[in-house]
């Protein structure tokens, strides 16, 4: 039966937060989900809500968080845009989830293959997905390991941009928002980055 939301998550370290998604996502890779009762989980949570982990991802189909970890009502406190970016309604919903919700733990999270990211690469424009891109278009200037070939036909360039995407998006919380900036110089909360492959299913840490 899924336990999680017995755990008492005022007393969760960031650390078991991020072992309860390495758990859930090999559990998603294998096929093995746990059951979840959720009639008794939409009565645990009808009156309020206690995530153990805020999520920024990408609006991508193919890549929801609560399955890819398989998590539940009431687990995640996930925001989702194009391209996973940190804008600044995106900044502000974290920091309710964290400061409000008191979530321990902050992920942000990519995919490959993400279309965002190759419209960057390939320096897209079209009404507002202009400002979508723009957001991630710091990261052509970091990718200094490609010399040729630096649009979206390029598999390995558009990985390296999307890594670098991910690196750029926590700092641009971390610039941007003290509240967060805050809890983390404080050791209260962590902040880690992520991939997520949308072939293999499985999700990658950064250090």
């Amino acid at each position: 039966m899924y336990k999680h939301p017995s755990i008492d998550r005022d007393k969760m370290t960031p650390a078991e937060g991020l072992q309860i998604l390495k758990e859930g996502n090999q559990r998603f890779v294998n096929n093995l989900r746990e059951n979840k009762d959720y009639p008794s989980l939409l009565e645990k949570t009808k009156n309020q809500q206690h995530p153990f982990v805020s999520i920024l991802s990408c609006s991508d189909s193919r890549a929801p968080v609560e399955l890819i970890f398989d998590q539940a009502i009431g687990d995640i406190f996930s925001v989702r845009l194009a391209g996973n970016i940190a804008s600044k309604d995106a900044i502000g919903s974290l920091e309710f989830g964290i400061k409000y919700l008191k979530s321990k733990l902050l992920v942000i999270l990519g995919h490959t293959s993400c279309g965002a990211v190759k419209a960057c690469c390939d320096h897209f424009k079209d009404a507002s997905i202009t400002d979508v891109v723009a957001k991630i278009t710091p990261c052509l200037d970091q990718e200094q390991t490609t010399a040729d070939l630096r649009n979206s036909s390029n598999a390995e360039f558009v990985q390296n941009v999307s890594d670098l995407n991910v690196k750029h998006q926590i700092n641009e919380i971390l610039e941007h928002s003290e509240i967060i900036a805050d809890l983390y110089q404080k050791n209260q909360i962590s902040i880690i980055g992520g991939m997520y492959n949308i072939e293999s299913g499985e999700v990658h840490f950064f250090e």
